[in-house]
């Protein structure tokens, strides 16, 4: 995963919150993962326009963070959910 990546949800993978559990899942066809409050913010951010670049640095001012210390975290974390077909990357 690249900073100039752009990522988005394909079809058929979808944010979903668990009224019951009062927890966030991202849901794909035979899929399920149970997300925490880090993978829901970058989850969130993913519009299929802006870069992993763009993400990183509206993570970072949203959080008062610094950009360089969750740049390799986004990453890893959408490179993994690429690697398992749920995020795709043009």
């Amino acid at each position: 995963m690249t900073p100039d990546n752009v990522t988005y949800l394909p079809r058929g993978v979808r944010l979903h919150r668990c009224g019951v559990r009062n927890e966030w899942f991202l849901l794909a066809p035979e899929r399920a993962m149970r997300l925490d409050e880090i993978g829901i913010a970058i989850l969130s951010e993913l519009d299929g326009a802006r870069s992993v670049r763009d993400i990183v640095a509206g993570l970072a001012e949203r959080y008062a963070a610094p950009a360089e210390m969750i740049a390799n975290d986004v990453a890893t974390f959408l490179s993994e959910l690429h690697r398992r077909r749920m995020v795709e990357v043009q």
